[in-house]
This record gives C-alpha cells, sequence and structure tokens, in this order.
C-alpha cells in the first residue's frame, strides 16, 4: 500500500472515530482501537485495551447535552493528530464544560494502538468544578481527586457493565 493510501485511511480512521463520538457509539469508537490500545489523557491517565474502550462506553452513556467537533485531521503511515471541542453537561455539577484537546494517534494494521488526547485540566476544572476549580484546581490534591474520581466512576461503571 502507497504513503499516499495510508495516509488517506488513518485520516478516514480519525474520522470514523470521531463520527461515531458525535452518534455517541461507543462501539463504534472502539472499533477503531486495536485490542491492546494505549490511550491516555489528563483526568484517566493511562488506559489499556478494553478499559479504554470502557471509559468511551461511560462517558457516552452518561453524556448529558453533549456535541462534538473536530477539524485538523492529519496523518501518515504511522501517526496522525486532530483537534477535537467537546461540550457536555458534567453531571456531578450540572456545569457545561467546552473542553479544548488535541489529540495525537499512532496507528498499527490500520487500527489506533495510541491514543493520547492533550487539554489544559485546571481549564477543564475551573468549567467542571466552578469556584472550587478556579481557586485549586492548578493543585495536584485536586487534580488527583479528579484523577481518583474518574478512576472510581469508570471501576464502578465495568462492575455493572
Amino acid at each position: 500500500m502507497s504513503d499516499e493510501q495510508q495516509s488517506q485511511d488513518h485520516i478516514a480512521l480519525i474520522t470514523r472515530f470521531y463520527e461515531a463520538f458525535s452518534r455517541l457509539d461507543a462501539e463504534a469508537m472502539s472499533a477503531c482501537y486495536s485490542d491492546d490500545v494505549l490511550f491516555s489523557d489528563p483526568v484517566f491517565g493511562e488506559l489499556r485495551g478494553r478499559e479504554a474502550g470502557d471509559m468511551w462506553r461511560m462517558l457516552t452513556a452518561r453524556a448529558k447535552d453533549f456535541s462534538v467537533s473536530f477539524d485538523n485531521v492529519r496523518a501518515d503511515g504511522r501517526s496522525g493528530a486532530a483537534h477535537w471541542v467537546a461540550t457536555y453537561l458534567f453531571s456531578q455539577t450540572g456545569r457545561t464544560v467546552v473542553n479544548d484537546i488535541q489529540a495525537r494517534f499512532v496507528f498499527r494494521d490500520g487500527k489506533i494502538c495510541e491514543h493520547h488526547d492533550h487539554f489544559d485540566l485546571w481549564r477543564w476544572s475551573r468549567q467542571a468544578l466552578g469556584a472550587k476549580g478556579l481557586l485549586l484546581g492548578w493543585t495536584p490534591l485536586v487534580q488527583n481527586a479528579i484523577r481518583a474520581q474518574a478512576h472510581k466512576g469508570l471501576k464502578a461503571y465495568q462492575r455493572n457493565a
């Protein structure tokens, strides 16, 4: 397969992933991943394999007032990137969050084998948590509490799925 064809296939794969996300279709999102995918972001840290798919299943199942947009999708034969913005109601506080994210991908055998999302956790916490996030969201204590709550939620989802 030519480099140009691989690039086009990988751009199509990223596009398919975010189109599925916009439909809240976690199964179609997970189908874009290799079985041993490595996912990372500032909230969940590193997740591997089924855990990454379960995170998307949990997030899409709980999504309220959700929308996603994506642009600047680019890829070559090995890696890719995209910019995406998720807007949703954070259920724990009822506050609207607009999360602006840069994503990086690594591909293997026509699937995403690594997906790394980067965003400003303090900016997220200011939106999701209000005054507490504004005043303390930059501190390791609050950021670690956010991470612990996310992992607790994922573990509970996995037990009940």
